[in-house]
Protein backbone atom coordinates (compact mmCIF):
# COMPACT_ATOMS: atom_id res chain seq x y z
CA UNK A 1 0.00 0.00 0.00
CA UNK A 2 1.29 3.15 -0.81
CA UNK A 3 2.74 5.45 2.03
CA UNK A 4 0.19 7.73 3.54
CA UNK A 5 1.21 11.49 2.80
CA UNK A 6 -1.76 13.34 3.34
CA UNK A 7 -2.42 17.00 4.30
CA UNK A 8 -3.98 18.29 8.13
CA UNK A 9 -5.00 22.08 8.98
CA UNK A 10 -3.30 23.58 11.48
CA UNK A 11 -6.73 23.10 13.22
CA UNK A 12 -6.96 19.24 13.09
CA UNK A 13 -3.70 19.13 13.75
CA UNK A 14 -3.62 21.29 17.03
CA UNK A 15 -6.48 18.90 18.20
CA UNK A 16 -5.06 15.65 17.35
CA UNK A 17 -2.61 17.23 19.73
CA UNK A 18 -4.71 18.89 22.14
CA UNK A 19 -3.90 22.15 22.17
CA UNK A 20 -7.02 24.56 23.20
CA UNK A 21 -8.30 26.88 20.45
CA UNK A 22 -8.75 30.62 21.58
CA UNK A 23 -10.75 30.99 24.73
CA UNK A 24 -14.37 30.61 24.21
CA UNK A 25 -14.50 28.84 20.67
CA UNK A 26 -16.28 25.96 19.86
CA UNK A 27 -14.85 23.88 16.65
CA UNK A 28 -17.59 23.57 13.66
CA UNK A 29 -17.62 21.69 10.35
CA UNK A 30 -19.64 22.36 6.99
CA UNK A 31 -18.74 17.91 6.00
CA UNK A 32 -15.44 20.17 4.52
CA UNK A 33 -12.37 20.30 7.02
CA UNK A 34 -12.65 21.90 10.55
CA UNK A 35 -12.78 25.46 11.18
CA UNK A 36 -12.71 27.33 14.75
CA UNK A 37 -15.87 29.44 15.09
CA UNK A 38 -15.88 33.19 16.36
CA UNK A 39 -15.63 33.14 20.45
CA UNK A 40 -18.74 34.78 20.70
CA UNK A 41 -21.13 31.95 18.99
CA UNK A 42 -22.19 29.36 21.45
CA UNK A 43 -22.82 25.60 20.22
CA UNK A 44 -26.27 25.81 20.45
CA UNK A 45 -26.72 29.40 18.92
CA UNK A 46 -23.96 29.90 16.13
CA UNK A 47 -24.14 32.72 13.43
CA UNK A 48 -25.68 31.18 10.21
CA UNK A 49 -23.26 30.92 7.27
CA UNK A 50 -25.09 32.98 3.85
CA UNK A 51 -26.81 30.09 2.29
CA UNK A 52 -26.83 27.62 5.02
CA UNK A 53 -28.78 26.84 8.09
CA UNK A 54 -27.96 24.72 11.01
CA UNK A 55 -30.08 21.40 11.54
CA UNK A 56 -30.76 19.15 14.18
CA UNK A 57 -27.97 17.26 14.63
CA UNK A 58 -26.31 14.92 17.54
CA UNK A 59 -23.24 17.35 16.27
CA UNK A 60 -24.49 20.34 16.99
CA UNK A 61 -21.26 22.10 15.89
CA UNK A 62 -22.04 20.89 12.17
CA UNK A 63 -24.29 22.81 9.43
CA UNK A 64 -25.86 21.43 6.63
CA UNK A 65 -27.17 23.14 3.21
CA UNK A 66 -30.84 24.19 3.26
CA UNK A 67 -32.49 23.63 -0.63
CA UNK A 68 -31.01 25.31 -3.03
CA UNK A 69 -32.25 28.85 -4.11
CA UNK A 70 -33.74 28.64 -7.70
CA UNK A 71 -33.34 32.41 -8.15
CA UNK A 72 -29.09 32.30 -6.81
CA UNK A 73 -26.79 34.09 -9.39
CA UNK A 74 -23.67 33.20 -9.34
CA UNK A 75 -20.61 35.17 -8.96
CA UNK A 76 -19.08 35.82 -12.50
CA UNK A 77 -15.26 35.69 -13.55
CA UNK A 78 -13.92 38.15 -15.60
CA UNK A 79 -15.19 36.80 -18.75
CA UNK A 80 -18.81 36.23 -17.71
CA UNK A 81 -18.79 33.08 -16.68
CA UNK A 82 -19.88 31.22 -13.20
CA UNK A 83 -16.94 31.41 -10.96
CA UNK A 84 -16.32 27.40 -9.59
CA UNK A 85 -12.76 28.47 -8.50
CA UNK A 86 -11.76 27.71 -4.96
CA UNK A 87 -11.10 24.87 -2.60
CA UNK A 88 -14.15 22.27 -2.28
CA UNK A 89 -14.44 19.01 -0.70
CA UNK A 90 -16.73 15.72 -1.32
CA UNK A 91 -15.89 14.68 2.18
CA UNK A 92 -18.90 12.27 3.32
CA UNK A 93 -20.63 9.37 5.02
CA UNK A 94 -22.59 8.93 1.40
CA UNK A 95 -20.20 7.01 -0.51
CA UNK A 96 -20.69 5.74 -4.51
CA UNK A 97 -22.98 2.85 -3.72
CA UNK A 98 -25.25 2.51 -1.77
CA UNK A 99 -25.64 -0.13 1.38
CA UNK A 100 -22.86 -0.47 4.11
CA UNK A 101 -20.21 2.20 3.35
CA UNK A 102 -18.37 4.54 5.54
CA UNK A 103 -21.71 5.43 7.49
CA UNK A 104 -23.15 1.90 8.29
CA UNK A 105 -26.40 2.80 6.55
CA UNK A 106 -28.18 -0.03 5.16
CA UNK A 107 -30.52 2.08 2.98
CA UNK A 108 -32.90 0.45 0.10
CA UNK A 109 -33.26 3.97 -1.61
CA UNK A 110 -31.61 7.25 -2.77
CA UNK A 111 -33.28 9.22 0.04
CA UNK A 112 -32.77 8.40 3.40
CA UNK A 113 -36.23 9.32 5.35
CA UNK A 114 -35.53 12.25 7.79
CA UNK A 115 -36.71 10.20 10.51
CA UNK A 116 -33.65 8.08 9.90
CA UNK A 117 -31.03 10.58 10.13
CA UNK A 118 -30.59 11.00 13.56
CA UNK A 119 -30.55 7.01 14.52
CA UNK A 120 -27.57 6.75 11.56
CA UNK A 121 -25.85 9.94 12.39
CA UNK A 122 -25.64 8.13 16.56
CA UNK A 123 -24.25 5.38 15.50
CA UNK A 124 -21.70 6.09 12.91
CA UNK A 125 -17.98 5.48 13.75
CA UNK A 126 -16.76 8.41 12.37
CA UNK A 127 -19.60 10.57 14.44
CA UNK A 128 -18.30 9.62 17.45
CA UNK A 129 -14.99 10.08 16.73
CA UNK A 130 -15.79 13.57 15.45
CA UNK A 131 -17.69 14.04 18.76
CA UNK A 132 -15.11 12.90 20.80
CA UNK A 133 -12.73 14.98 19.29
CA UNK A 134 -14.50 18.24 20.65
CA UNK A 135 -14.00 17.49 24.23
CA UNK A 136 -10.77 18.90 25.52
CA UNK A 137 -8.04 17.30 26.48
CA UNK A 138 -6.83 16.45 30.14
CA UNK A 139 -2.96 18.18 30.43
CA UNK A 140 -2.64 15.10 33.23
CA UNK A 141 -3.87 12.22 31.45
CA UNK A 142 -0.35 11.51 29.99
CA UNK A 143 0.67 10.48 26.39
CA UNK A 144 -1.71 8.28 24.64
CA UNK A 145 -1.00 4.78 23.12
CA UNK A 146 -1.25 4.46 19.30
CA UNK A 147 -2.47 0.69 19.78
CA UNK A 148 -2.28 0.61 15.39
CA UNK A 149 0.79 1.56 15.37
CA UNK A 150 1.82 -0.66 12.84
CA UNK A 151 -1.05 0.31 10.49
CA UNK A 152 -1.05 4.33 8.36
CA UNK A 153 -5.04 4.11 8.35
CA UNK A 154 -6.23 5.02 12.36
CA UNK A 155 -8.81 7.18 12.77
CA UNK A 156 -5.83 10.50 13.60
CA UNK A 157 -4.87 10.60 9.84
CA UNK A 158 -8.06 10.05 7.66
CA UNK A 159 -10.83 12.44 7.44
CA UNK A 160 -13.89 10.88 5.67
CA UNK A 161 -16.80 13.09 6.72
CA UNK A 162 -18.95 12.88 9.59
CA UNK A 163 -22.46 13.66 7.67
CA UNK A 164 -23.99 12.79 5.07
CA UNK A 165 -24.66 14.16 2.25
CA UNK A 166 -27.95 16.37 1.64
CA UNK A 167 -28.94 17.30 -1.83
CA UNK A 168 -31.24 20.16 -2.99
CA UNK A 169 -32.81 19.27 0.49
CA UNK A 170 -32.52 15.81 0.81
CA UNK A 171 -30.56 13.58 2.51
CA UNK A 172 -28.58 10.92 0.18
CA UNK A 173 -27.59 6.74 0.63
CA UNK A 174 -25.21 7.11 -2.37
CA UNK A 175 -24.17 9.19 -5.50
CA UNK A 176 -25.64 6.56 -7.84
CA UNK A 177 -28.89 8.01 -8.30
CA UNK A 178 -29.79 5.25 -10.95
CA UNK A 179 -30.43 2.43 -11.82
CA UNK A 180 -32.44 2.17 -8.25
CA UNK A 181 -30.55 -0.01 -6.68
CA UNK A 182 -27.88 2.12 -6.12
CA UNK A 183 -25.23 -0.28 -7.32
CA UNK A 184 -22.63 0.06 -10.24
CA UNK A 185 -25.01 -1.92 -13.53
CA UNK A 186 -21.57 -3.99 -14.40
CA UNK A 187 -22.12 -6.15 -17.59
CA UNK A 188 -19.48 -9.10 -17.77
CA UNK A 189 -17.20 -7.37 -19.51
CA UNK A 190 -17.34 -4.27 -17.13
CA UNK A 191 -17.20 -6.66 -14.25
CA UNK A 192 -13.67 -8.67 -15.26
CA UNK A 193 -12.07 -5.20 -16.16
CA UNK A 194 -12.96 -3.88 -12.50
CA UNK A 195 -11.42 -6.97 -11.11
CA UNK A 196 -8.63 -6.60 -12.37
CA UNK A 197 -7.57 -4.01 -10.43
CA UNK A 198 -8.23 -5.73 -7.37
CA UNK A 199 -6.51 -8.72 -8.64
CA UNK A 200 -3.51 -6.62 -9.32
CA UNK A 201 -3.51 -5.74 -6.10
CA UNK A 202 -3.20 -8.93 -4.80
CA UNK A 203 -0.78 -10.20 -7.21
CA UNK A 204 2.53 -11.23 -5.77
CA UNK A 205 4.67 -10.58 -8.84
CA UNK A 206 8.17 -10.20 -8.41
CA UNK A 207 9.50 -9.01 -12.44
CA UNK A 208 9.35 -4.98 -11.19
CA UNK A 209 7.11 -1.78 -9.89
CA UNK A 210 5.38 -2.38 -13.04
CA UNK A 211 2.62 -5.01 -11.95
CA UNK A 212 1.95 -2.93 -9.12
CA UNK A 213 -1.15 -1.20 -8.99
CA UNK A 214 -0.91 2.54 -10.46
CA UNK A 215 -1.74 4.07 -6.56
CA UNK A 216 1.06 2.28 -5.42
CA UNK A 217 3.23 3.62 -8.29
CA UNK A 218 2.35 7.43 -6.78
CA UNK A 219 1.43 7.75 -10.76
CA UNK A 220 -2.62 8.54 -9.94
CA UNK A 221 -4.88 8.26 -6.67
CA UNK A 222 -6.16 4.98 -5.61
CA UNK A 223 -9.53 5.80 -4.80
CA UNK A 224 -10.70 6.93 -8.71
CA UNK A 225 -10.96 10.71 -6.80
CA UNK A 226 -9.69 12.30 -9.80
CA UNK A 227 -12.48 10.48 -11.99
CA UNK A 228 -14.22 10.85 -14.25
CA UNK A 229 -16.79 10.33 -12.04
CA UNK A 230 -15.30 12.24 -9.13
CA UNK A 231 -15.64 10.16 -5.94
CA UNK A 232 -14.87 10.61 -2.41
CA UNK A 233 -12.89 8.25 -0.27
CA UNK A 234 -11.33 8.06 3.54
CA UNK A 235 -9.07 11.11 3.53
CA UNK A 236 -7.88 13.66 1.20
CA UNK A 237 -11.25 14.91 -0.09
CA UNK A 238 -10.28 18.35 -1.44
CA UNK A 239 -10.56 19.65 -4.99
CA UNK A 240 -9.33 22.80 -6.03
CA UNK A 241 -10.92 24.02 -9.18
CA UNK A 242 -8.65 26.54 -11.23
CA UNK A 243 -10.43 28.00 -14.46
CA UNK A 244 -9.88 30.71 -16.92
CA UNK A 245 -11.48 31.25 -20.66
CA UNK A 246 -10.17 28.41 -22.59
CA UNK A 247 -9.48 25.64 -19.56
CA UNK A 248 -10.68 24.45 -16.04
CA UNK A 249 -8.01 22.43 -14.17
CA UNK A 250 -8.85 20.01 -11.11
CA UNK A 251 -6.08 19.58 -8.92
CA UNK A 252 -7.53 16.48 -6.91
CA UNK A 253 -5.80 16.36 -3.08
CA UNK A 254 -5.36 12.82 -3.19
CA UNK A 255 -1.88 12.04 -4.92
CA UNK A 256 -1.93 15.61 -6.51
CA UNK A 257 -3.84 14.96 -9.40
CA UNK A 258 -4.41 17.28 -11.83
CA UNK A 259 -7.59 16.91 -14.76
CA UNK A 260 -6.95 19.91 -17.23
CA UNK A 261 -10.17 20.61 -19.57
CA UNK A 262 -10.49 22.17 -22.39
CA UNK A 263 -13.18 24.52 -23.07
CA UNK A 264 -14.69 24.91 -26.19
CA UNK A 265 -15.84 28.07 -27.89
CA UNK A 266 -19.05 28.69 -29.19
CA UNK A 267 -20.02 27.29 -32.56
CA UNK A 268 -16.16 25.63 -32.62
CA UNK A 269 -15.89 21.90 -33.39
CA UNK A 270 -14.84 19.61 -30.99
CA UNK A 271 -11.25 18.81 -31.24
CA UNK A 272 -10.39 15.37 -29.82
CA UNK A 273 -7.02 14.46 -29.49
CA UNK A 274 -5.53 11.94 -31.35
CA UNK A 275 -6.80 8.41 -30.51
CA UNK A 276 -3.02 6.86 -29.43
CA UNK A 277 -2.79 9.55 -27.02
CA UNK A 278 -4.48 8.54 -24.02
CA UNK A 279 -4.48 10.73 -20.56
CA UNK A 280 -4.58 9.25 -17.42
CA UNK A 281 -8.41 10.87 -16.97
CA UNK A 282 -8.95 10.44 -20.83
CA UNK A 283 -9.35 13.26 -23.23
CA UNK A 284 -12.14 15.65 -21.15
CA UNK A 285 -13.52 18.75 -23.27
CA UNK A 286 -15.85 21.16 -21.81
CA UNK A 287 -18.47 23.45 -22.81
CA UNK A 288 -20.81 26.09 -20.96
CA UNK A 289 -24.84 25.72 -21.74
CA UNK A 290 -26.02 28.26 -19.71
CA UNK A 291 -24.46 28.67 -16.15
CA UNK A 292 -23.41 24.92 -16.46
CA UNK A 293 -20.32 23.85 -17.36
CA UNK A 294 -20.59 20.69 -19.15
CA UNK A 295 -17.92 17.96 -19.54
CA UNK A 296 -17.22 14.72 -21.78
CA UNK A 297 -14.71 12.78 -21.42
CA UNK A 298 -13.25 9.93 -23.76
CA UNK A 299 -10.31 7.80 -24.36
CA UNK A 300 -9.16 7.56 -20.79
CA UNK A 301 -5.11 5.91 -20.43
CA UNK A 302 -5.47 1.54 -20.52
CA UNK A 303 -4.73 1.26 -16.97
CA UNK A 304 -6.84 4.29 -15.44
CA UNK A 305 -9.95 2.33 -17.40
CA UNK A 306 -9.50 -0.69 -15.69
CA UNK A 307 -9.98 0.64 -12.25
CA UNK A 308 -13.66 0.59 -10.23
CA UNK A 309 -15.41 2.70 -13.19
CA UNK A 310 -13.82 0.94 -15.88
CA UNK A 311 -14.28 2.98 -19.40
CA UNK A 312 -14.20 1.37 -22.99
CA UNK A 313 -12.88 2.92 -25.90
CA UNK A 314 -15.92 3.05 -27.48
CA UNK A 315 -17.60 4.63 -23.81
CA UNK A 316 -17.88 8.16 -22.15
CA UNK A 317 -18.49 9.86 -19.30
CA UNK A 318 -20.27 13.25 -19.18
CA UNK A 319 -20.12 15.66 -16.27
CA UNK A 320 -22.02 18.07 -15.37
CA UNK A 321 -21.16 21.33 -12.82
CA UNK A 322 -23.56 23.80 -12.05
CA UNK A 323 -22.64 26.31 -8.89
CA UNK A 324 -26.20 26.59 -6.75
CA UNK A 325 -24.55 28.82 -3.54
CA UNK A 326 -22.13 30.75 -2.39
CA UNK A 327 -20.73 27.18 -1.10
CA UNK A 328 -21.75 24.57 -3.16
CA UNK A 329 -21.25 23.65 -6.31
CA UNK A 330 -23.92 20.97 -7.94
CA UNK A 331 -22.15 18.08 -9.90
CA UNK A 332 -24.13 15.37 -12.02
CA UNK A 333 -22.40 12.97 -13.83
CA UNK A 334 -23.87 9.56 -16.03
CA UNK A 335 -21.40 7.05 -17.31
CA UNK A 336 -22.52 5.97 -20.58
CA UNK A 337 -20.62 2.83 -21.75
CA UNK A 338 -22.39 -0.41 -23.40
CA UNK A 339 -19.45 -2.41 -23.58
CA UNK A 340 -18.85 -2.37 -19.93
CA UNK A 341 -22.35 -1.90 -18.57
CA UNK A 342 -25.63 -3.08 -18.85
CA UNK A 343 -26.98 0.45 -18.73
CA UNK A 344 -26.33 3.71 -18.70
CA UNK A 345 -26.15 5.12 -15.37
CA UNK A 346 -25.99 8.29 -13.22
CA UNK A 347 -24.56 10.06 -10.19
CA UNK A 348 -24.96 13.71 -8.26
CA UNK A 349 -22.92 14.60 -5.39
CA UNK A 350 -22.86 17.85 -3.82
CA UNK A 351 -19.10 19.84 -4.18
CA UNK A 352 -19.11 21.99 -0.67
CA UNK A 353 -16.82 25.35 -0.38
CA UNK A 354 -13.22 24.34 2.43
CA UNK A 355 -11.41 27.05 3.57
CA UNK A 356 -8.66 24.65 4.03
CA UNK A 357 -5.72 24.73 1.44
CA UNK A 358 -4.64 21.98 -0.40
CA UNK A 359 -0.81 20.92 0.62
CA UNK A 360 1.25 18.88 -1.65
CA UNK A 361 0.55 15.33 -1.43
CA UNK A 362 4.42 14.19 -1.86
CA UNK A 363 3.72 10.83 -2.75
CA UNK A 364 6.76 9.67 -4.63
CA UNK A 365 9.30 11.12 -1.65
CA UNK A 366 7.37 8.84 0.94
CA UNK A 367 6.69 5.56 -1.03
CA UNK A 368 9.05 3.67 1.27
CA UNK A 369 5.90 0.66 0.91
CA UNK A 370 6.81 0.20 -2.84
CA UNK A 371 10.50 -0.63 -2.29
CA UNK A 372 9.51 -2.83 0.23
CA UNK A 373 6.93 -4.55 -1.46
CA UNK A 374 9.35 -5.22 -3.93
CA UNK A 375 12.40 -6.30 -1.16
CA UNK A 376 9.99 -8.73 -0.17
CA UNK A 377 8.86 -10.50 -3.70
CA UNK A 378 12.44 -10.64 -4.19
CA UNK A 379 13.15 -12.54 -0.89
CA UNK A 380 10.52 -14.24 -1.30
CA UNK A 381 11.36 -16.00 -4.90
CA UNK A 382 15.25 -16.33 -3.21
CA UNK A 383 13.94 -18.54 -0.77
CA UNK A 384 11.57 -20.71 -3.15
CA UNK A 385 15.09 -21.10 -5.18
CA UNK A 386 16.45 -22.07 -2.35
CA UNK A 387 14.38 -24.53 -1.40
CA UNK A 388 13.97 -25.71 -4.71
CA UNK A 389 17.37 -26.42 -4.87
CA UNK A 390 18.08 -28.60 -1.43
Amino acid sequence: MTSLKFSLSLAVFAAALGLAPEAGAQRIGQGSGVEYADPTETVDGPKPIAGTKAYESPLPYFRDLASWDPNYKAPRTPDGRPDLQGVWSTASLTSLTRGGGRGGANIDTLVIPPEKIKELMDNADYVRIARDSQKRTDPNSGVFTDKNADAGYNAFWIDPGSEYAKVNGEWRSSWITSPANGQIPYNRAGNAAAGSRMNSARTVNNTGPEIRTLGDRCLVSFANQGGPPLTNAMYNNHIQIVQTPDHVMLDIEMNHDARIIRIEAPGEKEARLPDAIQPWFGDSIGRWEGDTLVVETRNPHPLQARGRIPLSKDGKIIERFRRVSDVEIDYTYEVIDPISYTQTWTGQMPLRLSKEKVFEYACHEGNYALPGILRGMVEGRDTALSADGE
